[in-house]
């Protein structure tokens, strides 16, 4: 299994209805509206590398109201115990 975090750049009249195309995508997780240089996040889950190309080139990036996207792919996924232990390096109790 890949997972890839795909960062949309959307038309901003259009960022409710980009993001609800993005979810009806073949193997799109989660989609997210989220605050910053970008508009959206989309999370994919693909059986296999090759899969990334089809989904990203041939469906997200033709959808109408995006701009551009930045694709990258997870190394490693953390348990939510990993993550919590994670953001308390450092913090003394």
């Amino acid at each position: 299994m890949v997972t890839a975090i795909v960062l949309v750049q959307a038309e901003r009249h259009r960022i409710p209805e980009t993001a609800a195309l993005l979810a009806q995508v073949k193997h799109v997780g989660e989609v997210y509206s989220v605050t910053g240089e970008w508009d959206i996040v989309a999370v994919l889950r693909l059986p296999e590398y090759e899969a990334l190309d089809e989904v990203v080139t041939a469906h997200l990036r033709k959808l109408p109201g995006i701009v551009r996207t930045q694709t990258m792919l997870a190394f490693r996924a953390y348990d939510g115990a990993a993550l919590g232990e994670g953001f308390g390096i450092g913090l003394e109790e």
